[in-house]
């Protein structure tokens, strides 16, 4: 376990070293998990080491929102002042989001659609 967190915090580190040499604007951490996937995709998949330290982080993924939610709690007051844009800015983006969604999906569907397949 150690040994497959330790390469998860690598490639983390790379990827954080290549977004601020590069100066791209994506986050280290995506760019290191796109390093992740390109290196697992070259090796036909995780290792049975890696697959159970995904399997063991991914059981505890909740606890990740715990900050999240002592920082909504510290600054509940700031929320009970700006609830209303903060309101119209979670219903846009989360219908802008569905709207994105819903334009990708009609057009990967599409091509297979065309074709006939009955699938």
């Amino acid at each position: 376990m150690l040994r497959a967190l330790t390469g998860l915090l690598l490639f983390q580190l790379a990827g954080e070293v290549l977004a601020r040499l590069l100066g791209l604007a994506v986050p280290g951490p995506v760019v290191g998990m796109a390093l992740l996937l390109a290196v697992l995709a070259l090796r036909r998949g995780p290792g049975a080491e890696l697959r159970g330290t995904a399997q063991g982080l991914l059981q505890h993924l909740s606890l990740l929102f715990v900050p999240a939610g002592t920082g909504v709690l510290v600054h509940a007051h700031r929320v009970a002042e700006d609830w209303l844009p903060l309101t119209v800015a979670l219903v846009l983006s989360t219908a802008i989001g569905l709207g994105v969604t819903a334009v990708v999906l009609k057009l990967l569907v599409a091509p297979t659609a065309d074709r006939g397949d009955s699938t």
